[in-house]
């Protein structure tokens, strides 16, 4: 089964991600759209906002790319990332803020859950490749399996704190201590000569 991300922009989306991400991430991107649209389908999401879904999904990481260390928090580099992106390809703003605000708040539990259709989704997406299974329900799940077996792991939670973390250390200012990122750094300096086990705050 090939992967479509919603339409023409999603696709768009999709090529421009793979040339950023790390293997890992880009992986675990596609896995959270995969995840995110298996759950907005119970929800009938269909069309223009679909695909704005897919784009969340694909650049909810993106700020941990090159292209897009900028001085804030990766999470709100890759919402600008994002809505930037949907600003060039002629998408209205209304979607654009809607995509900003699913990426921005994609780490900021009870927060991303009531922000709309779009935040709510990619956080619940990111949960469940994270573990969360129980949010998926039972229909589809055959089909959704087979597809995310096509997108290995790659050991994200190490390939994604060690991003968050490389960039805090060159600007703590991305790391603000109440922050996810804070937490990945803080975890990090407590215990820098740490060897496997991944980071004990992810």
């Amino acid at each position: 089964m090939d992967v479509t991300f919603g339409g023409a922009t999603g696709d768009l989306a999709h090529a421009y991600v793979r040339e950023i991400l790390h293997p890992a991430i880009l992986h675990h991107s596609v896995r959270v759209w995969l995840l995110a649209d298996h759950l907005g389908r119970q929800q009938d999401l269909k069309g223009a906002e679909r695909e704005a879904l897919a784009v969340a999904c694909l650049f909810h990481d993106s700020g941990t790319a090159a292209p897009h260390d900028g001085a804030q928090r990766f999470e709100v580099e890759g919402a600008d990332a994002a809505r930037a992106f949907l600003s060039e390809h002629g998408w209205p703003d209304d979607l654009g803020q809607q995509v900003w605000e699913a990426v921005a708040l994609h780490t900021s539990p009870g927060i991303a859950e009531r922000m709309g259709t779009l935040p709510r989704l990619v956080r619940l997406a990111v949960l469940a490749d994270f573990g969360r299974t129980d949010l998926l329900g039972t229909e589809g799940r055959t089909e959704l399996t087979e597809a995310l077996e096509r997108f290995p792991r790659l050991d994200i939670e190490a390939a994604l704190a060690d991003a968050v973390v490389a960039q805090a250390l060159r600007n703590p200012q991305k790391a603000p201590p109440s922050s996810w990122p804070g937490g990945l750094l803080a975890a990090h300096l407590a215990d820098s000569d740490r060897t496997g086990g991944g980071n004990p705050a992810f």
